[in-house]
């Protein structure tokens, strides 16, 4: 496999923001397409690939959303990887097991390259977050957040640095506070997560506990980032589970049935 789609996607990301990473990864994974091209014309390896075609249309396909998000992923990453000023393998470790289910194996290597490459700049979330907001919608972009919380909190620890880095990149990616603190507290547990979780406080009426699920379970649907593929949507799932586990959570404190 080669690797130009990635790097041209990463250079196009560094000069010109998601849209730019966009532009950089079909560029080289037109060059791509022509390289196995003609390794087939060679002789060489045989492969059913075919170059994807690219219209001028404003929305983007839903590979291209994917793509999108796998950079804007890796990007953020680097934020939240050192925001507590270290780097730990089981932080990349997610990192490369979210690329592998995506983006396949051969991905893996590129993306540590990227990585590496990029803890030698300083990402200005400042500047890349609003780009991001542009670019993906509300959904995949809470979905996003998801992966960037489960980074921080793969050590087993949650520092205030690395909390106030996503709380910052959520801010700039246009989520709200309290989707914001939903999705943290699904990870990180305290004895009023589970009300975070669903967005209220604990002197909601169980009418409000029940409209809350009914919002929440919509908003955190798997149908909602469909586009950014199946391992996508299983992770969406995961997060959908982590709703409803609140819910009943509550449900069995209150005794509601």
């Amino acid at each position: 496999m080669s690797s130009a789609k990635w790097i041209a996607g990463f250079l196009g990301w560094v000069t010109w923001g998601p849209i730019g990473a966009l532009l950089g990864f079909i560029a080289g994974a037109v060059w791509d397409s022509a390289v196995d091209s003609a390794r087939q014309l060679m002789g060489g390896e045989d492969t059913d690939r075919r170059p994807e075609t690219h219209s001028d249309n404003r929305s983007f396909s839903a590979s291209e959303q994917r793509n999108s998000f796998f950079i804007s992923l890796l990007v953020l990453s680097s934020a939240v990887i050192r925001a507590d000023g270290k780097t730990l393998q089981v932080e990349l470790e997610v990192v490369k097991d979210f690329v592998r289910r995506n983006f396949g194996s051969a991905a893996v290597e590129d993306a540590v390259r990227v990585l590496g490459q990029l803890e030698s700049r300083q990402v200005n979330i400042y500047e890349v977050g609003p780009q991001i907001a542009r670019y993906m919608n509300y959904s995949q972009r809470l979905q996003l957040f998801h992966y960037l919380v489960q980074i921080a909190i793969s050590d087993g620890q949650f520092d205030k640095s690395e909390k106030s880095v996503l709380e910052a990149i959520a801010s700039t990616i246009g989520l709200s506070a309290s989707d914001a603190a939903s999705v943290i507290a699904m990870f990180y547990k305290e004895t009023s997560s589970a009300y975070t979780v669903l967005e209220i406080s604990p002197s909601a009426t169980d009418d409000q506990v029940r409209q809350a699920y009914r919002r929440m379970a919509m908003k955190n649907h798997p149908d909602k980032v469909a586009t950014l593929g199946p391992e996508v949507q299983k992770a969406a799932a995961e997060k959908f589970r982590q709703v409803r586990e609140a819910y009943e959570a509550i449900k069995k404190e209150r005794g509601i049935n």
